[in-house]
């Protein structure tokens, strides 16, 4: 017995269902990666006990700015802070609420607090990567349904009393199986309505792929993690890496910068010795051992 019009759309909009559910948790997957790679790329030398720099990095990822200040009782504190009110000639909010997941709350303001931005453009990171997810993870799509295609690459049509049959023949088919059985009945009716016809996919998942590793490598770019973008056979010498490392550096720089001069203010309201710099494979030469030819 053929399945009923609800029938049919419940199972087509459970697979739609499963298919948004996969589109997302891929999106999650890569802004995850994301966040691990931002949270991660700063080292913080000289912090107080009382001051955490994982705290830190997650909320300049998540909140472009931190307020750094002391409390009375537990000493020095980077939080996160609502910002606002009037400005100063620089564009600085004057005012300043630190707060905590706890309850925790502080007024403050530019006397007694320092606020650390993210980068040069006191814009937030996290909205920035999230727009490299969604291209990487409709990408992934692109490429499972081109895959698909290889596999499937055929359409069946019937009548309605045939929607039973054809999926069995289908299921035979996408098996692998090296026969398809069918009974006498199976082409009983209209013979114009039972037809197999060819989708012609192109295989393309592999350009696919490989317009994925350029965005990826266009948002580790934008955090300032030394990559490659350009794929060479042969081996490469010191002066073409450092060329290709400029959109990198120019990154990195408004990122640590940002750190760097609110360590500077820091230091010079609270007398504490604190820095911060990006943390990188590649040694102080620019290269690698084992990767880079001097020559």
């Amino acid at each position: 017995m053929s399945k009923s019009r609800k029938e049919r759309r419940q199972q087509q909009r459970s697979g739609f269902d499963d298919s948004v559910c996969y589109a997302l948790y891929t999106f999650d997957q890569y802004l995850d990666l994301f966040t691990e790679i931002a949270i991660s790329s700063f080292e913080w030398v000289g912090l107080p006990s009382t001051v955490d720099p994982r705290f830190i990095e997650v909320g300049l990822y998540e909140n472009k700015a931190m307020l750094y200040f002391d409390d009375d009782v537990m000493g020095n504190l980077c939080l996160r802070a609502m910002l606002g009110g009037q400005l100063d000639v620089y564009n600085i909010p004057l005012d300043r609420r630190a707060y905590a997941s706890n309850g925790y709350q502080k007024v403050c303001t530019r006397e007694d607090s320092v606020i650390i931005w993210d980068n040069m453009t006191h814009w937030c990171c996290k909205d920035k990567m999230s727009i490299f997810a969604k291209r990487l993870a409709e990408l992934d799509a692109s490429i499972d349904i081109n895959c698909k295609a290889q596999r499937t690459p055929i359409l069946i049509k019937g009548s309605e009393q045939q929607q039973l049959s054809l999926q069995n023949a289908y299921l035979q088919f996408d098996g692998n199986q090296p026969v398809i059985f069918a009974s006498n009945d199976f082409m009983e009716g209209d013979g114009s309505s039972f037809g197999v016809f060819t989708t012609g996919a192109p295989y393309v998942a592999d350009k696919l792929y490989e317009l994925k590793v350029n965005i990826w490598n266009e948002a580790l770019t934008y955090l300032g993690v030394t990559n490659l973008s350009i794929q060479k056979k042969e081996r490469m010498i010191k002066d073409e890496v450092q060329r290709l490392q400029g959109g990198v550096m120019a990154n990195r720089y408004s990122r640590e910068f940002a750190r760097q001069q609110a360590c500077e203010q820091i230091n010079r309201m609270f007398g504490t010795q604190i820095s911060c710099h990006f943390r990188d494979v590649f040694n102080e030469n620019g290269d690698r051992e084992g990767d880079i030819d001097d020559e």
